[in-house]
């Protein structure tokens, strides 16, 4: 049930009280607890001694057959790479120099706090832990990395379940989110001290645990808006299909038993008559061995012939079952070398995929839009004189999706429209070709090659 922040955050409520109730969810979140055994390989079923327990024979312990696949690990970082491969496109419509200029501002602090490497690190956290919060805050250093003379330098911190946070949010009776809590533990002298944050739009407070909950930090947020960005999801990006992924790694598992087994060829002989085990001489001091059987036996080597077509196309269905239900493009080298394609048909490989990421960027762009709102309230604050513009500025942050494209056919494609007309000069390709250290003295020496070749006509 949604609540009141203030009521919560009332002084007469002791802190143990007011912790309790901050830490009450609303939303459904899987537990991280959880979603790690399906993520780490080493947590899956088949490496449980319990379910799959090793070989004892004749008081020797023999070792089974694990083995394990991380495809949890590979649907969250292909699916990040898909969303985020091609940075998020921050398309700024300014309407005045006024505009241009905290445009430029805006994007420098996004820059500074390399938001394309952060982009990649939040998906995976939000993929696979299903929850991910970002806090932007600033510390007194003078600078002018924004290009301007600064006071404060603005930093990013972020928040998840995979690096020991727990994470609460806290929205009001109309779902808008107002506040959030942050509980970690940090290791000081030795021991582990356990602390909780709350960040709302106008206050943060810090209490500290070592053996009673304590109030160490309140103070007043002044640039009016919660400095925190929050996104969760309902399950991981693998959704269902971990029972898939424990029967490849059952099926291949077993099959590497049989295969330790009875892989070693065994040495037949075909008698009337028992002829015990032969004696080899010792390969070190002979120069050949001599084994006798007699008249009319056949000795021969008996592989053991495996049938592993059924076990190929298991495994085959399996895989494909997992990318498919997942919209997933397969794009492992061994599977892209099986068939060559041209660039056009590796395109239509992306297209589930494309659709996959027109799914996501719905949450995705929220939590954007709302960092931006962040960003823009801390450029006010280092910038006070572009306050106005910077409101005003309309933003549009683009997801694009990650494709394989090939750039002759984008060329034939737009020379096409222009009537075969060039869509680049020459001093453009030599720059994109990137050979010359030089382009405008390779410019110049081109031309002079052809002002030769005209003279000497």
């Amino acid at each position: 049930m949604a609540q009141d922040i203030e009521t919560i955050l009332d002084d007469n409520q002791t802190d143990e009280v007011i912790i309790d109730n901050l830490k009450e969810k609303c939303i459904f979140v899987p537990k991280w607890s959880d979603l790690r055994k399906e993520y780490d390989p080493r947590e899956h079923e088949v490496m449980d001694r319990a379910k799959y327990p090793d070989i004892t024979e004749d008081g020797i312990l023999e070792p089974v057959t694990r083995v394990t696949r991380s495809l949890q690990k590979l649907a969250v970082n292909r699916m990040t790479g898909l969303c985020f491969g091609i940075p998020v496109n921050r398309k700024y419509h300014p309407t005045n120099d006024a505009e241009m200029n905290a445009s430029q501002l805006i994007e420098k602090i996004y820059l500074k706090n390399r938001i394309n490497a952060m982009n990649m690190e939040r998906g995976k956290m939000y993929f696979a832990s299903c929850e991910v919060a970002t806090l932007w805050y600033a510390v007194i250093e003078q600078n002018t990395h924004y290009g301007i003379n600064s006071a404060l330098k603005i930093r990013t911190r972020t928040y998840s379940p995979m690096n020991g946070c727990k994470l609460y949010p806290l929205f009001d009776e109309n779902d808008d989110y107002i506040a959030l809590s942050i509980a970690s533990d940090r290791a000081v002298d030795g021991d582990i001290i356990h602390y909780f944050d709350t960040y709302t739009t106008n206050r943060h407070i810090r209490w500290r645990k070592i053996t009673d909950w304590e109030r160490v930090v309140d103070e007043e947020i002044k640039m009016a808006k919660n400095p925190t960005i929050y996104m969760h999801r309902n399950e991981p990006i693998w959704e269902d299909k971990t029972t898939t992924v424990n029967e490849s790694e059952w099926a291949m598992s077993r099959n590497g038993n049989y295969i330790r087994k009875n892989s070693r060829p065994v040495f037949v002989v075909l008698a009337d008559e028992e002829t015990g085990s032969p004696k080899e001489d010792n390969e070190k001091q002979s120069f050949k061995n001599v084994l006798q059987f007699p008249v009319g036996s056949k000795a021969e080597y008996v592989t053991w012939e495996q049938a592993t077509e059924s076990l190929k196309l298991h495994l085959e269905k399996l895989d494909q079952s997992f990318f498919t239900d997942l919209q997933l493009p397969d794009i492992s080298f061994a599977k892209m070398k099986e068939i060559p394609l041209s660039g056009e048909a590796r395109k239509q490989m992306f297209i589930d995929a494309i659709l996959k990421v027109t799914t996501e960027s719905g949450r995705l762009g929220e939590f954007f839009d709302r960092e931006m709102m962040v960003v823009k309230a801390w450029a006010k604050i280092i910038a006070p004189s572009q306050a106005s513009a910077i409101d005003s500025l309309n933003v549009e942050n683009v997801i694009t999706p990650f494709m394989i494209s090939e750039l002759t056919d984008m060329v034939n494609t737009l020379t096409t429209a222009t009537g075969g007309k060039a869509i680049m000069s020459q001093r453009e390709a030599v720059e994109k070709l990137g050979i010359s250290v030089d382009p405008g003295n390779t410019i110049k020496a081109i031309k002079s090659d052809d002002m030769e070749d005209v003279l000497m006509q």
